[in-house]
């Protein structure tokens, strides 16, 4: 028995496979700022202890992607280590908010795989799920992975795809019970530049202004605070032999300034509820500059609730792009083969509603006096 874990090769993985992720992870307020440093988040439930607990919540939130970004990283050490690329996500779901305090674990269970072509790799499809220390399931993921064969004559003819969910239906997002938006009128000051839920029109882009330059320092510890292990984001000796020769940025840190940036726009936006799909079409390195816009896709009612509405939103972020010509490339049909595009990410945000002018949705937005 080795002591020393390599990495799994795509022949090491069969159907049905269950993988339980070594280390758990407490959270803590420290994570959410190192999170904010290294990313530019500035969501309002993550930073104001008092804020959260108005709209209904415990205390602040860990921001979502935080929470995706360390379940995540627990998988890549059974399932990625040896990845050369991670190539896209489907029915994502963040089933429950996540506290400081709060005891991350995960498990992954293998529900595809597929040689290609050229039979020198394959690609592992896994659903991973991540609970809490009360056992309960706070997010659940689908992702595809592309890994090298360890021998090139093994699991030859492997084609198993799953079928995968093309959206996330309204009816399946979660939506916080305890979220209670009745103090929302009078605490609408403290989110960044947005609009609510009704005020929005599908067909709308977003032109998110700001931008941000990738460093190595940064992504690099971005990705240590994931506990992701996946030596493309490290091993700068042996992606110097690559064909990018360079270490690529991981694609997660992509969404989560692209994210960030987007929060100029999208500031109302409470919670993300679900990814429908979303796909990194082209690297990242460091010292590439990001922006992003986006783009209303969908308006969705969420059953029983009449505070709170959702919003499908396709998110692009481009590198080396100058701001007057974003609209320009985000005129852009999706799956365009723009070489500036690095990520497409499809979404949905839960996004605080209108009062209604009579009837209980009005009663449930009085402030108490």
């Amino acid at each position: 028995m080795s002591k020393v874990a390599t990495g799994r090769y795509f022949e090491d993985f069969s159907i049905g496979q269950q993988l339980v992720h070594a280390v758990p992870r407490t959270l803590h307020g420290g994570d959410i700022s190192t999170y904010i440093s290294l990313t530019g988040d500035r969501h309002p439930l993550a930073s104001s202890t008092e804020l959260a607990r108005s709209l209904g919540f415990t205390r602040e939130v860990m921001p979502d992607l935080l929470v995706f970004h360390i379940v995540f990283g627990k998988s890549v050490p059974d399932i990625s280590h040896n990845a050369t690329a991670n190539l896209g996500y489907a029915d994502v779901r963040f089933l429950r908010p996540v506290y400081p305090g709060d005891t991350l674990v995960a498990e992954s269970e293998v529900i595809g795989l597929r040689e290609v072509s050229s039979g020198e790799a394959g690609v592992v499809y896994v659903r991973t799920r991540g609970t809490n220390q009360k056992g309960q399931e706070v997010l659940s993921f689908i992702r595809w992975v592309m890994i090298p064969k360890r021998d090139k004559d093994a699991a030859k003819g492997v084609n198993q795809v799953p079928a995968l969910p093309a959206v996330v239906t309204p009816d399946r997002l979660p939506v916080p019970e305890s979220m209670n938006l009745q103090r929302y009128p009078d605490l609408a000051w403290a989110m960044p530049p947005g609009a609510r839920w009704d005020e929005y029109e599908v067909g709308e882009r977003l032109n998110h202004p700001d931008a941000m330059t990738v460093e190595d320092a940064d992504h690099m510890q971005a990705t240590r605070l994931y506990h992701n292990s996946a030596q493309v984001h490290f091993d700068q000796q042996a992606m110097a032999n690559s064909k990018f020769g360079k270490r690529l940025v991981y694609g997660g840190h992509v969404i989560s300034i692209a994210m960030a940036l987007s929060q100029n726009g999208l500031g109302s936006a409470l919670r993300i509820a679900a990814w429908n799909g979303g796909a990194h079409v082209a690297p990242t390195f460091a010292g590439d500059t990001l922006r992003a816009f986006t783009e209303v896709v969908e308006k969705a009612e969420i059953p029983g609730r009449r505070d709170v509405g959702a919003l499908r939103l396709r998110l692009n972020a481009v590198k080396n792009t100058p701001a007057a010509e974003l609209p320009a490339i985000a005129s852009l049909l999706s799956g365009t083969k723009e070489p500036r595009i690095v990520l497409e990410l499809d979404y949905w945000a839960l996004l605080p509603r209108i009062p209604e002018v009579s009837g209980r949705f009005t009663q449930a937005y009085t402030t108490p006096r």
